[in-house]
Formats: structure tokens, sequence, C-alpha cells
């Protein structure tokens, strides 16, 4: 649904202790993703995905969206700034990194067609 939240992503120095902290607090379970070391964490509602070399720490939300190119244009439209739109992740979709014109981060995402 449009506008509903659609996936957290944690950003750490160390994505794999940042993982285990979470995992071990909140009882999330971790999905393995490519490499044995990596995976994304599933709360009881939504996926968290958790990666290291981030000098930021920190959570941005990502909104679901039906046209993710047609959000971005609107978050510019807006005032906001958008980043660049990602490549397609099979099983994921597609999202962008964005900016309110006060500089909140949030996050578009458009998911695969179920």
């Amino acid at each position: 649904m449009p506008g509903s939240l659609s996936h957290v992503e944690i950003g750490a120095l160390d994505g794999g202790q940042a993982r285990v902290f979470f995992q071990q607090l909140f009882g999330w379970s971790p999905q393995p993703l490519g490499a044995v070391q990596d995976a994304w964490l599933q709360t009881p509602s939504v996926r968290v995905g958790v990666h290291g070399d981030d000098p930021e720490a920190r959570m941005v939300l990502y909104f679901q969206v039906e046209d993710l190119a047609r959000s971005v244009l609107q978050v510019r439209a807006l005032g906001g700034h958008a980043g660049a739109v990602s490549e397609h992740e099979p099983g994921f979709g597609r999202f962008c990194l964005c900016h309110d014109p006060q500089g909140v981060c949030f996050g578009l995402h458009q998911p695969d067609a179920p």
C-alpha cells in the first residue's frame, strides 16, 4: 500500500555487530542474503536491512510507492532532495534515499510486484 512503511535500513560502522545486537534485543530472525555472513532481519511486520561501513550510524525508514520515478520527481518538486535510484534487486525492488526540505532523511521503495 503506498505510504506504508516498507523497509528499514540500519547503517553502522560494523554491520555484523549491529545485526547481532538487534537480533538479540528484539528476537528478529536473520534471513540469508548472498554470502554466508550477510543477512537481513525479519521483524513481525517489516524487513530490516543492515549494512556496515556507514559513518553516520543511522536507521532510515523506507516508504512504499507505486511508481518510484514519479515519486522522486514529486520529492524534488516539493523542495526535497532525492539521490540516485538503485538498480533493481530481484525479490526486493528498487529504492531511493531522500531528504525533505529541512534535511529529514527517508527513503522511497518500489517493491517487486507480487
